[in-house]
């Protein structure tokens, strides 16, 4: 990172850099558990869930990207092995083991619950003392709040589709 952007910043590096390494673990771990999930769904509407599923696994893993990058370019170095998103996330992960599609729904809509928190505090962190960080987080968190409407959608149709 250049000497004047270095300038600019008004907080401790170190602290966001492990900020963005927890954000960083939720995203690995999000990816995994979106992606894992569209390939074991089952129930009604699946080939749709799955569809939205996917998209949103591809969404998370950009997110991860985005995070590295800033990660670097503040100088520090992501996390670099997998054991290590346990010990670092702040959402955590929920295994698909009941492959129901409400179940999947219901629990990738608690972890975009807990994104939007997480991204939220972050622009609380970055505002006016990190404008680079504060557009991405920002960025990732409009993502984030469109997952959990189109995830929380899907749980309304299948409702209907219940009472039908």
């Amino acid at each position: 990172m250049g000497t004047k952007a270095k300038e600019i910043i008004t907080m401790d590096i170190k602290k966001l850099i492990e900020l963005l390494n927890k954000a960083l673990a939720d995203e690995w771990l999000a990816y995994y558990q979106y992606w894992i999930g569209a390939k074991v769904a089952q129930g009604p509407m699946r080939t749709s869930i799955v569809a939205e599923l996917e998209i949103h696994a591809t969404e998370e893993l950009n997110h991860a990207l985005l995070l590295v990058n800033r990660i670097i370019q503040l100088g520090g170095t992501p996390i670099l092995k997998p054991q290590d998103w346990y010990t670092k996330t702040n959402c955590g992960y929920a295994a698909p083991e009941n492959p129901n599609v409400k179940n999947i729904l219901e629990q990738n809509i608690k972890g975009e619950q807990c994104a939007i928190d997480v991204y939220n505090k972050l622009t609380h962190e970055t505002k006016d003392k990190d404008f680079i960080t504060y557009n991405l987080v920002l960025q990732i968190l409009q993502d984030e709040i469109e997952h959990e409407e189109d995830l929380q959608m899907f749980m309304q149709d299948l409702e209907i589709l219940k009472k039908s």
